[in-house]
């Protein structure tokens, strides 16, 4: 028997149209997502205060309403 006769062991077959290129810390996309974050927390830190009324304003209606029996 011939080398080209014995089947050959399977290579290893890439999920990808482009090779691998190793293994690096991906800082850029870091930096977009703290970007990301940032621009939101920046955006809803204002809005607490709101959100913290409305929070308090509903919790104070269903404290003092009073319940019917059977209500959950």
């Amino acid at each position: 028997m011939s080398d080209a006769d014995t089947p050959s062991l399977p290579r290893r077959i890439y999920k990808t149209v482009t090779p691998e290129t190793g293994t690096r810390p991906d800082a850029e996309m870091d930096v977009i997502g703290w970007s990301m974050f940032l621009a939101l927390l920046m955006l809803l830190l204002p809005l607490l205060p709101f959100i913290a009324i409305v929070y308090a304003v509903t919790k104070l209606i269903e404290f003092v309403t009073p319940r019917q029996p059977g209500q959950v």
